[in-house]
Order: C-alpha cells, then structure tokens, then sequence
C-alpha cells in the first residue's frame, strides 16, 4: 500500500479546464511541499492541442501550457485514483463505478471559443478550487 494520494483531473477534451486544473495543482504541490500527492490528468476524447485561449490566460499565471498534449484517461489509471474530479462536462465515458475513490464535478463553464475574460473568470475559479482542494488534503 502507498500513503500517496492520487488525484485525477478528467474532462472530455482534455484541453482547458482539466490541463489549468493540473496546473494549478503542480503548482500546489510543489509550494507546500505535498509529494505524496500524485497528479493524473486525461480526457474521454482528447483534442490535438490544449486551447489557445487557455494557453494565453495561463501564461498570465507565469504557467506555460504551449506544449502540453491532450490525452486520453484509462479506467485502470482511474480506478487506482482517491479523488476525480469531473470539470462539468458531459464526461459520460468516465463511469463513477469505475473508480473507488471520492467524485468530485465542479461544474465549470467550457472555455472553448470564450472571450479572454470569461476563460480568465474560470481559470481563477479552477486556481481556487485547487487550492482549496490541497487545503483539504493537508487537513486529512
């Protein structure tokens, strides 16, 4: 058994809200020093490229996203997770029985094709949200 924690950031094109959300948990990670948390990240049907819109918004972070790729999440790396967190998309290929930890849908706004502002507002709800997920982590 491992004491690391594993936690799965997973929406259907794996190219907005979960790739901010694994950024902003890297981040997270690193900064308070939590290397027992594993970070996953994937997409029911992933897109060629993360979206330009959330490459320039997260590069105002000081986060460059340019080269990260899209892909796709396996049930098996799920079922190994102890926190999915769905980002309120239809992700209907990712069953909640197919993983035996806690879901999580955050229901959050697709930034695909938005203005810089309104992919700004989510990205800073997904920064808060991730902070206050690892809060939560670091309590248990």
């Amino acid at each position: 058994m491992s004491d690391e924690t594993r936690v799965a950031f997973v929406c259907v094109q794996n190219a907005g809200r979960s790739q901010m959300a694994t950024a902003f948990a890297e981040r997270e990670r690193e900064e308070r020093g939590a290397e027992d948390v594993a970070i996953v990240t994937g997409g029911t049907d992933p897109a060629d490229h993360v979206h330009e819109e959330v490459v320039e918004v997260m590069r105002e972070r000081g986060m460059d996203l340019s080269d990260w790729t899209p892909r796709e999440v396996t049930h098996e790396e799920l079922q190994e997770c102890d926190y999915v967190v769905t980002m309120g998309c239809s992700a209907n290929d990712v069953c909640p029985a197919t993983w035996s930890g806690e879901n999580r849908d955050w229901g959050l706004d697709d930034p695909d094709g938005r203005d810089l502002d309104a992919v700004r507002a989510i990205r800073d709800e997904i920064e808060e949200r991730v902070a206050d997920l690892f809060d939560e982590l670091q309590r248990e």
